[in-house]
């Protein structure tokens, strides 16, 4: 007899049904077709695995921890789009992202980076995504903060300056200052005085009439010493004592110096300064971390390069490196403890998209061990010319629409007419079919030859005219090229 898994909504865990706020995996996927053109397949893959990170937030804390994510692995030739998958979703979901090639990785005790690297350049992505957010929301009160620094250094309070400078300040702002002032009420007539200057004054900082005069204001020497103090090393262990010292350079108070600037420019560093005094690290570094633990994305790119062919024979030389940083890359992908400067953190449930054209290697070239931690594999198709078409028009940030605003600010409008488009499309395709298949990467040659003379021209020769692009231009431009395969090799 068959049990019946179905969760009713009472039953959900914590009482707690999905937030509707966030994205469903088929609004994932209309998002991801905003910049990305077919790919269907791995679309869905990519939105089922972030979807499934909020459902495992939802299941009760005993089987919360049990459940892995399900690392994806992309095969397609370059070009067709892997990297942006990953670089969309990761600002889909608002999680630290970090991209790494895994050729630049060598195995431990080689002289390279080590694979641990790539967690620690995830938890430096995060700390300062999350800085960013915490500094938008303290943004309002530093620039209250500011407002009564600068007021401080025009019309300073009564007790940090004698009257005459205050008499003096008014006078230079236009603002009115009583004739006589009485020997008995000389101290409340001067409180008050100041304080309806001091209401005046920033009455005319806040409308911005005040933004050109010059002041004078002292401000933190900086990050330039520490800066130096920099420990670099192969292993967390260098990382970690980086860390400590950096702590320790943090404790010794920091010169300060006079510098004359606009009120526009000192209010810009003062607010900066503002800022890294409400926030509160500490409390920056733990929701870092737990980003990083519970949303973390890392990309490895040219995974295949790491994969030795079985074709390759002798299993030596470079096939040792080779294995020997697929080893390493084992417990990072299968979650293991990794120290940083802020701490140790958790890869458990990082989510890690490898990616790889596998021209040569082949997925089941990876040490088996390595396959199991990657147990989603996505292939990704080669672009048509179809594709081309929609590639050039449709996204948010088409080439065409990127062009055609680079040439706006020159004053000159670029127009293509369809026929244009599609040739250019057709060119793309014939010459990767030709040539060698470099994917949408192409269309980014095609369009620089294409656009050479007029990009040159502006705007000496073509201001405040409309440039219009039809298919006889781009066949005239670029045909004969297209048509010569060894002129394509070096132009295309």
């Amino acid at each position: 007899m068959e049990q019946d898994y179905t969760v009713t909504p009472q039953e959900q865990p914590h009482g707690a049904l999905i937030d509707k706020a966030h994205l469903t995996p088929g609004q994932i996927v209309e998002e991801l077709d905003k910049y990305i053109i077919g790919q269907k397949d791995a679309k869905k893959s990519v939105a089922i695995a972030l979807r499934n990170r909020l459902r495992r937030q939802n299941v009760s804390d005993e089987l919360r921890d049990e459940i892995m994510p399900n690392n994806i692995i992309m095969i397609g030739p370059t070009g067709v789009g892997k990297t942006e998958i990953a670089r969309r979703l990761a600002k889909l979901a608002k999680a630290p992202f970090v991209k790494v090639e895994a050729s630049k990785f060598t195995e431990v005790g080689y002289v390279g980076r080590d694979v641990e690297s790539m967690i620690r350049d995830l938890v430096e992505q995060s700390v300062a995504m999350v800085r960013s957010e915490k500094s938008e929301e303290v943004r309002e009160k530093a620039a209250l903060l500011v407002e009564e620094r600068l007021l401080d250094i025009l019309l300073p309070p009564v007790g940090m300056s004698g009257n005459s400078d205050l008499e003096e300040s008014v006078e230079e702002e236009g603002l009115e200052v009583a004739s006589k002032v009485p020997e008995e009420d000389e101290q409340s007539l001067e409180r008050e005085l100041n304080r309806k200057s001091r209401q005046k004054m920033l009455e005319r900082l806040r409308s911005g009439r005040m933004e050109d005069r010059q002041i004078e204001i002292e401000i933190s020497g900086g990050d330039g010493q520490g800066g130096m103090m920099q420990i670099f090393g192969p292993l967390g262990q260098m990382e970690e004592l980086g860390g400590i010292m950096q702590d320790l350079m943090s404790g010794i108070p920091k010169k300060r110096k006079k510098r004359r600037l606009t009120i526009a420019e000192a209010r810009k560093l003062l607010e900066q300064e503002e800022v890294q005094k409400l926030i509160d690290m500490d409390a920056v570094v733990k929701e870092a971390l737990r980003k990083v633990e519970e949303s973390g994305i890392v990309f490895i790119d040219e995974i295949d390069k790491i994969a030795a062919p079985t074709t390759g024979g002798g299993g030596k030389g470079p096939d040792v490196s080779r294995e020997g940083v697929q080893r390493d890359l084992l417990p990072i992908v299968e979650g293991s403890n990794v120290s940083t400067k802020y701490g140790v953190v958790k890869t458990d449930h990082v989510l890690f998209v490898a990616s790889g054209a596998f021209h040569v290697a082949k997925p089941s070239d990876l040490i088996p061990e390595l396959q199991g931690r990657f147990p989603i594999r996505v292939e990704l198709k080669s672009l048509t010319e179809d594709d081309f078409y929609k590639i050039l028009t449709q996204p948010r940030n088409a080439l065409i629409k990127q062009y055609r605003a680079l040439i706006m600010t020159e004053g000159v409008e670029l127009e293509f007419t369809d026929e244009a488009i599609r040739e250019i499309a057709r060119i793309a395709a014939k010459v990767n079919e030709s040539v060698e298949n470099i994917g949408a990467r192409r269309l980014h040659t095609i369009l620089t030859n294409l656009l050479e003379e007029l990009m040159f021209g502006i705007p000496e020769q073509i201001t405040g005219k409309r440039v219009k692009i039809d298919d006889s231009m781009v066949r005239e431009k670029l045909g004969q090229v297209a048509a010569d395969r060894d002129l394509s090799q070096y132009i295309l």
